[in-house]
């Protein structure tokens, strides 16, 4: 047999490769396809879209025309609320949703990408018949990561989409945000929708389904971190232990460049921790989740 890295073996019929960078790159394009044809991931994306339309542009565009207010946005003048659904303030309007409701849905992505890999059998058979398993996890987080980007890129197109609808229909002078608000905006949305979706990923493979993966992914990042938040005001122990919750760092690293808006701010968006300490601690969960995902993938039985 050839040592070159790119020979083959043949076993049980089926050809195997031996090179971890053609697996990966097979079992990332395999992924890519099922993906793209499973309506489960189009119906989540399409739904945060529509969270993206509905709490970044239409309610307040609505209170602007009609003139009515919420607890949200009482005591805002009508050229504030138009002047936030204006194309100057999409790097603001990309990223505010995306700590709770963005971050809760890519989750699901996330589980559902590797919970019904299990559900259906189908990393069984890849894994016991395709490319070693480390390609086979690394091409499947490489599809996951593609999704990402492609949400958050659709999102940013949505939004100016949006957002210059409105600037035409109400004769408002187009102005831009700048180049580096919009690209840190882009980069800190990713960062953050990438680690709720690696999250759950690691919740399907712990899971090995994508029913109870999903359940106890939207119990946390909805209503757990939230508890938790609240009883850390009353205990010091508590409160120190939600500084290191996903939740925290995506909602800090988010409100380290919007805000939090006053005493009724964004769902989500916290000022807890600084952005740079944010920052590092979001930057070990996308580190880590992986990492931890793949070891429990190459070290258990698939069945």
């Amino acid at each position: 047999m050839s040592t070159a890295t790119t020979s083959t073996r043949v076993t049980t019929g089926t050809t195997r490769t031996t090179n971890p960078f053609a697996g990966a790159a097979a079992s990332a394009r395999a992924e890519l396809l099922r993906l793209r044809k499973w309506p489960a991931v189009w119906v989540t994306i399409g739904a945060w879209l529509a969270l993206t339309v509905m709490f970044g542009f239409l309610f307040n565009y609505v209170s602007y025309k009609t003139g009515d207010t919420s607890f949200s946005n009482e005591g805002v003048t009508r050229q504030s609320l138009l002047d936030e659904v204006l194309p100057a303030n999409v790097p603001h309007v990309l990223i505010q949703g995306m700590p709770m409701f963005g971050g809760a849905l890519m989750l699901v992505l996330g589980a559902l990408v590797a919970g019904n890999g299990y559900g259906w059998g189908t990393w069984k058979t890849v894994l016991t018949q395709g490319p070693a398993r480390p390609a086979v996890v690394t091409g499947s987080f490489a599809a996951l990561t593609v999704f990402v980007v492609t949400t958050v890129v659709a999102t940013l197109a949505l939004c100016f989409g949006l957002a210059l609808l409105i600037a035409g229909v109400e004769s408002q002078t187009v102005v831009w945000p700048t180049l580096s608000d919009t690209a840190k905006s882009t980069g800190v949305g990713f960062l953050v929708m990438e680690m709720w979706a690696l999250l759950g990923f690691l919740l399907g493979t712990v899971a090995r389904g994508p029913a109870l993966s999903v359940g106890l992914g939207l119990v946390w990042a909805l209503v757990v971190e939230n508890l938790l938040r609240g009883v850390g005001q009353l205990l010091g122990p508590v409160e120190a232990f939600t500084k290191i919750l996903p939740g925290t760092a995506g909602g800090s690293l988010v409100g380290s460049i919007v805000g939090t808006g006053g005493p009724d701010p964004t769902p989500g968006v916290l000022d807890t921790l600084s952005g740079s300490t944010a920052m590092i601690v979001l930057g070990a969960y996308l580190v880590l989740t992986p990492l931890l995902a793949g070891w429990l993938v190459t070290r258990r039985d698939v069945a």
